[in-house]
């Protein structure tokens, strides 16, 4: 707690005296930091986004209790109740290769046999469990591409930006080729090209993402770059000779990265979605891996009748629904805090 004591014969000033604690977290994080993570607490928007994505964590965390596997060596495998092709209803009763019942099923259901919960797809393939581990799915690809996509974003446009000149036309004119292209046509022609090398698994789908998910961090952080580094402590750094990177990287990129965190919140949404849709395609992972784009997949023959399927498509439908809105609540709330003319309003 910090308290001056004002003198002379001021008598506003003797009762505007400062009687603010400040907390062991604001001194960790600093004003802008706490400023920002307390923004992020007040908004309803940032609480929905944080409940859902809590939510998510947790049931990823807890997959193998809440859905324990059958084969315990791969456990992404979504199990089958035999071979056939029409969808059985939620709650129909397990008759080959029944899982483990877990400690929690008979209090929660009152049912000493295991069920399926959610129903089974085409091919008889456990809905539940497809939806439960692809919680693990969702977060291994969105998290992955999204972070490395975003260290090579930063990369590229930092350095063009702080070179600028000749590096900086050379690595824009890349950049703006590899953007004409139609991103999802050619993350998907190049991840058809590598799952023959590779083999069908998520690789092959991550690195035709990373690939063609770069370049708008690079844009977006190019431009803030070049209205930060023409600023006077990076000019004054310049001047008593500090290297290069360590302008770029200790001054320039702290003050200059927000914008494209709060892109790189959202994407997580729009990468897990796409990777769901190449999946429905069937491109990457193999037949029966838990992944919500696959069980899908497995109502496209059934959409004609999902007055009667509707559980086909409804519970992965709304999963990857609730997944990709609690990232945009969060993206969107992280935005408004950031944003310099939001500041008073919070």
């Amino acid at each position: 707690m910090t308290q001056s004591t004002p003198s002379g014969d001021n008598e506003l000033l003797g009762s505007a005296v400062a009687m603010r604690k400040i907390s062991r977290l604001e001194r960790f994080l600093g004003p802008e930091g706490y400023r920002i993570l307390q923004g992020l607490f007040k908004t309803p928007a940032s609480i929905a986004g944080f409940s859902l994505i809590l939510l998510f964590i947790l049931v990823a965390l807890a997959a193998p209790v809440l859905a324990p596997p059958v084969t315990p060596n791969d456990p992404y495998k979504i199990p089958r109740d035999g071979f056939k092709a029409q969808p059985r209803e939620a709650g129909s009763e397990w008759n080959k290769n029944v899982p483990d019942i877990p400690f929690w099923y008979k209090a929660v259901t009152g049912n000493d046999k295991w069920v399926h919960l959610f129903g089974t797809a085409q091919g008889q393939y456990d809905i539940y469990y497809g939806v439960v581990w692809g919680a693990r799915t969702a977060f291994n690809t969105g998290l992955i591409v999204v972070l490395s996509t975003l260290f090579i974003g930063v990369v590229v446009g930092s350095v063009s930006a702080y070179y600028g000149g000749f590096v900086d036309n050379v690595i824009m004119r890349i950049v703006d080729v590899l953007m004409i292209l139609p991103g999802l046509m050619a993350t998907l022609i190049l991840a058809a090209v590598l799952t023959p090398v590779i083999g069908r698994s998520l690789l092959p789908v991550m690195i035709s993402l990373i690939a063609f998910g770069w370049m708008g961090y690079a844009r977006i952080i190019r431009g803030d770059i070049l209205s930060v580094k023409e600023r006077d402590y990076v000019m004054a750094a310049r001047v008593i000779g500090v290297k290069d990177s360590r302008i770029l990287f200790r001054h320039i990129l702290p003050n200059a990265i927000f914008s494209t965190m709060v892109l790189a919140s959202l994407d997580i949404g729009t990468v897990t979605l796409s990777f769901a849709a190449l999946s429905f395609l069937g491109i990457g992972v193999e037949v029966g891996y838990a992944d919500w784009g696959q069980v899908l997949a497995f109502a496209r023959n059934w959409i004609s009748s999902l007055n009667t399927y509707w559980y086909i498509i409804v519970f992965p439908g709304i999963t990857l629904v609730l997944f990709v809105m609690g990232w945009n609540l969060l993206g969107d709330a992280l935005r408004d805090v950031l944003d310099p003319r939001m500041r008073g309003k919070m």
